[in-house]
């Protein structure tokens, strides 16, 4: 048996969110914001729009990269003086290439109980859908954008052991993909696309492979490249 909303204990609550399909959203991550005193979030309205489809009233307040070493004091402040506090992304889980980590560490530093409620992962679901090895991964999140730390990191990328995997904006992963393929042609690779949406695609194949077949095509939606190790190059 879950905890009864009026006896959860005082805390930050890292709430995961559905990454495309409301249907992710459980009812313990349901349960959870409803119990608590305030929601800190990406984008208010984004949120809004995600509560309303649920019926849930709760005090948002912005939580982003912009404001977040300021606002995750004022978090853990509230939530020492008997506070509830969510804290959500705008899709997925707090703290993954989402603000979450200051809150986390500030709650750590001044003893106050941080409880994470799991759900939709865009890097879980790619991966054990990919058909590359789940043994040993590594997220990298978003390479840097251009100059020679982006081409470094590539190159020690492709020199892993172990399955690696990237964001990339839909207007640049066609880009990364060449930039694999001139590096490692016979790389395995995996561009998960539209994951939980309607539109969900994964393309699987060589870097050559998938080089081709997104030669000249405009691609949309929140992309997740893998590739595997090297150990897997034919």
């Amino acid at each position: 048996m879950g905890q009864e909303p009026e006896s959860l204990p005082i805390g930050i609550y890292l709430v995961a969110t559905p990454i495309g399909n409301l249907e992710d959203f459980s009812n313990r991550q349901r349960r959870i914001i409803e119990a608590c005193d305030l929601v800190a979030c990406e984008d208010t309205r984004r949120t809004g729009r995600l509560f309303s489809r649920f019926s849930i009233k709760k005090p948002l307040i912005s939580y982003h990269e912009h404001n977040e070493s300021s606002r995750a004091d004022q978090l853990v402040k509230r939530a020492a003086m008997g506070e509830r506090v969510a804290v959500v992304s705008d899709a997925g889980t707090p703290g993954i290439s989402d603000p979450a980590y200051r809150v986390v560490r500030a709650a750590v530093d001044r003893g106050v109980p941080v409880v994470p409620v799991p759900g939709p992962s865009a890097i879980m679901a790619a991966l054990v859908a990919s058909g590359l090895p789940t043994d040993r991964f590594v997220f990298e999140g978003f390479l840097p954008q251009k100059g020679e730390r982006r081409w470094r990191r590539l190159r020690e990328l492709l020199e892993e052991d172990r399955t690696v995997i990237l964001f990339e904006s839909p207007h640049r992963v066609v880009r990364l993909v060449e930039e694999i393929f001139n590096r490692s042609p016979s790389r395995s690779l995996v561009l998960a696309r539209e994951l939980t949406k309607l539109h969900e695609e994964f393309l699987r194949g060589t870097a050559a492979e998938l080089a081709k077949k997104l030669e000249g095509k405009t691609i949309k939606g929140e992309c997740v490249l893998l590739f595997g190790p090297k150990r897997m190059e034919k």
